[in-house]
């Protein structure tokens, strides 16, 4: 699988911006990004039940290419709402090795709530 992995998702990130502007007449992307966020994230919702639904089904194979549909859409919507896919992995970065209870918590506590 060469190629495969996180670095996948910089990669798609990449392809996603430069679809931007585009015809959305030749390009899917370009349609989703053309029709804004409201869009985006409806499509988004969508794939995440579908991803639930493939999950409780218990079909690997299922639940994997809709994971990547929903990955893709989530993309999609960052850029939608220009959010740098970078803002993402440095949230992530930041709460390794952090308890998800205390984490959740800190964030309960109002602190860093406009991030």
């Amino acid at each position: 699988m060469s190629g495969a992995g996180p670095e996948v998702l910089a990669r798609l990130s990449a392809v996603i911006e430069a679809r931007r502007g585009g015809d959305p007449g030749q390009s899917y992307t370009a349609r989703l990004l053309a029709a804004g966020p409201a869009k985006a994230a409806q499509k988004v919702g969508e794939e995440a039940v579908e991803t639930v639904i493939e999950a409780l089904r218990g079909d690997p194979a299922k639940l994997a290419a809709e994971s990547a549909d929903l990955l893709y859409h989530l993309l999609v919507l960052w850029a939608a709402c220009d959010l740098p896919a970078e803002r993402v992995w440095e949230r992530l970065a930041a709460r390794e090795g952090v308890s998800g209870i205390a984490e959740k918590a800190a964030r309960a506590a109002g602190p860093g709530k406009s991030d």
